[in-house]
């Protein structure tokens, strides 16, 4: 998931699903000799896999699914899985691994079921291909990991905030005041001198990373790290192009401040503290949780600006340590499957990376009512298969955290525009050399 990434997510309840099931891989769908099977799924955020648990084990019975971490932190879902592989316990029999993460852990393949030797290649027609080769080790020998959702690009917006600000509402006219970042500062500046109360944005970062990502995959095609895995923070243009325009949008006093993923963030959702949000599409998932059932049809869905760009994004993968691997196997088969991934956009947003899902009806025409039937399947599926993959080096979960991190202190007032970006780029360099 691209569910996203997909850094951080509100907490929601953990879901435990009941049933019985034994997957075809173990004697179809006649119980295990030994009993029922039990299988967990490890997930960060918001996956949408409720319903799609239930289905399964219906039609399998013999197998109970339990999924942990929904709605998790991914700064602290990473370091647990990074521990139970090494440990070789602990870890569920399929775990979510998020695409900025994903080299990290191809680096020790041995930790995982080489889901080639299991019939995996049959199904690289159902996954577009840049997302499929993300799964594979680079000598093309190991398939580590299925993929789930892609991102896509878009922000979100309160209506009723807009109207406060005698802005326009309807969400062709919005995407039209910005067609680039300088302009979306420009209507942000509009924003703010209405004095609705309210910020135009929740918190630099996440549009940080935006505008990194849409440039990067506009042009390199790489943002903190070249395809030969050499750090190039201080660079690539891309990074410092989204620096500078996070820079103006501070500068212009636009941002909440509220520390994107922080307790403090949810709370803004539900208060209604802030107007617009970098909004891939797994976002959509997030913020329904956090502002809750008095915001629907208060939030609406426009075009991000400038060109496009892919933000967030994940896999599932079948660790080695797990009792259970054939039906642990099948199961991320089906979640990941287009009937998966087209229930998962409809649970919860995540954009499929399977072209059959893309193009089924269910995808292409959707709306989302909880944003004021917002066509999410035109927003969001229509330029999927379009989308330009960003690669993403070894270390690159630990050195984004480093210049998001310098950036925050930028919005906070703790250093000026150039003291942040001496930070970012020492910082980055460090956490790169560990």
């Amino acid at each position: 998931m691209g569910l996203f990434a997909r850094r951080r997510m509100a907490a929601v309840a953990v879901v435990a699903a009941t049933a019985l099931l034994t997957t075809a891989g173990c004697g179809g769908d006649e119980p295990a000799a030994d009993g029922p099977v039990t299988l967990t799924v490890d997930v960060f955020g918001q996956f949408g896999y409720e319903q799609l648990y239930q289905e399964y084990m219906a039609s399998h019975p013999g197998v109970k699914i339990v999924e942990r971490g929904t709605g998790g932190n991914l700064d602290e879902y990473s370091p647990k899985l990074t521990q139970w592989l090494a440990a070789g316990k602990g870890a569920g029999d399929v775990v979510a691994i998020e695409e900025g993460l994903l080299v990290e852990y191809k680096a020790n393949p041995q930790n995982f079921v080489n889901l080639l030797d299991h019939g995996a290649a049959d199904l690289k027609g159902n996954f577009l291909e840049w997302k499929w080769n993300g799964g594979m080790t680079a000598d093309g020998k190991q398939l580590i990991g299925l993929g789930t959702d892609v991102g896509g690009m878009a922000i979100c917006y309160r209506t009723d905030l807009f109207a406060k600000a005698g802005l326009p509402t309807e969400r062709d006219a919005v995407s039209k005041l910005w067609p680039t970042w300088q302009d979306y500062v420009k209507v942000g500046e509009k924003f703010k001198a209405a004095n609705t109360g309210a910020s135009f944005l929740d918190a630099a970062t996440n549009t940080f990373n935006t505008i990194l990502l849409q440039s990067a995959g506009n042009a390199q095609g790489y943002s903190y790290y070249d395809t030969s895995d050499n750090l190039v923070v201080d660079s690539n243009p891309a990074v410092r192009q989204a620096y500078d325009t996070t820079m103006d949008i501070i500068d212009s006093g636009l941002s909440g401040k509220y520390g994107a993923w922080s307790e403090e963030w949810v709370s803004a959702f539900k208060q209604a503290k802030f107007a617009t949000i970098a909004c891939p599409a797994w976002m959509t998932g997030v913020i329904e949780g956090n502002a809750g059932p008095a915001a629907k049809g208060k939030w609406d869905i426009a075009q991000v600006p400038g060109n496009g760009g892919n933000w967030g994004g994940s896999y599932l993968a079948v660790p080695k340590q797990g009792k259970h691997q054939a039906e642990a196997i099948e199961l991320a088969k089906f979640l990941t499957s287009a009937k998966g991934q087209i229930g998962a956009f409809k649970a919860k947003g995540p954009l499929p990376s399977s072209p059959q899902a893309l193009d089924d009806p269910a995808i292409a025409s959707s709306t989302n009512p909880y944003f004021s039937a917002a066509p999410v399947g035109k927003i969001f599926a229509a330029g999927a298969k379009s989308l330009k993959p960003v690669y993403m080096g070894p270390k690159n979960q630990a050195v984004r955290t480093e210049v998001e991190n310098a950036v925050r202190t930028v919005e906070l007032g703790q250093r000026n525009p150039a003291q942040g970006w001496t930070d970012a780029v020492t910082n980055a360099k460090k956490a790169a050399a560990k």
